[in-house]
């Protein structure tokens, strides 16, 4: 077993037993084909998890049994201590959660405003269009685009742009958890480093809980608080990646000791390493000798 990391960058200050997610004894399957078997997971509240694994693992069918998508062929779900097997959750708990499917998964016919207030109507038929309106811009901003964007359609924006209209609409229910699948997924390196910085701005100042299906390592080592480890149709290992690279998993050795983990880890140290060199403007000012009232 992996002796605990003495530090990590990401770690938030929650209770151990604070659970939002709880999977147990999950299995899957398609025909003769066994996705998952005897999957046991848990997602802290505040944290930021990442779930990484093979082509074909079941990552996104994972997400999918736990949001209700997907029927399990066996096994034990809870969302907020309630029964999300089979879409059994009350619309109380449906509503503490959004989701970012892969690209976007925007309707194609309505704006990126009328996609946002898809979920408020569901949920809040009687809102009036001006109101609508207001929360629908107020996500939208929120997730990094131009208020202007609004009246735009999926097919005026580019994949970047596609990908922060989703995330605006799962925001709409100001939820507590939000699900991504491969937000990063197609992004040049700056607009997913970029996209990386608005996940972890937004869990801070919202207090989300966020779990996120990723290849990316960029991201793992840049806002992950924990990595779950798909493999052998199981979670086979879940930690911080400090924790996961002192397993012998030879899936997880080749993941994260490999050429791209090896330049993650260094372009993560070297961001770190910047962070905290960077001046404030008080320290500048106390440098140069210049004041302001001189």
């Amino acid at each position: 077993m992996a002796t605990r990391a003495q530090h990590h960058r990401h770690a938030t200050p929650e209770p151990a037993d604070d659970v939002v997610i709880r999977v147990r004894g999950l299995e899957n399957r398609f025909g003769a084909q066994v996705v998952h078997e005897n999957l046991d997971l848990d997602v802290k509240r505040g944290e930021i998890l990442g779930v990484v694994g093979g082509s074909g693992t079941g990552k996104s069918v994972l997400m999918r049994s736990i949001i209700g998508l997907q029927q399990p062929t066996a096994g034990e779900v809870e969302v907020f201590g309630e029964n999300t097997v089979g879409g059994e959750e009350s619309a109380e708990v449906r509503k503490r959660w959004g989701v970012l499917f892969q690209n976007g998964a925007l309707f194609s016919t309505l704006s990126v405003a009328e996609n946002v207030q898809v979920p408020i109507r569901e949920y809040y038929p009687r809102l009036d269009d001006r109101l609508l309106d207001e929360i629908a811009t107020y996500k939208i901003v929120a997730s990094g685009l131009p208020p202007e964007s609004s009246s735009k359609y999926p097919s005026e924006l580019s994949g970047g742009m596609r990908k922060r209209a989703g995330l605006a609409r799962a925001l709409a229910l100001d939820p507590e958890l939000i699900f991504l699948d491969e937000p990063t997924a197609g992004l040049d390196p700056i607009g997913a480093a970029a996209f990386d910085n608005l996940i972890k701005t937004l869990r801070d100042l919202l207090g989300l809980t966020v779990f996120i299906i990723t290849h990316d390592l960029d991201t793992l080592y840049a806002i992950c608080d924990r990595v779950a480890v798909i493999a052998d149709k199981k979670v086979v290992a879940i930690g911080t990646i400090e924790e996961l690279v002192a397993l012998d998993h030879p899936w997880i050795q080749e993941y994260f000791n490999g050429p791209r983990g090896r330049a993650a880890e260094e372009s993560a140290e070297r961001a770190e390493a910047e962070s905290k060199t960077a001046l404030s403007p008080q320290d500048a000012t106390k440098l140069t000798g210049s004041d302001e009232g001189a």
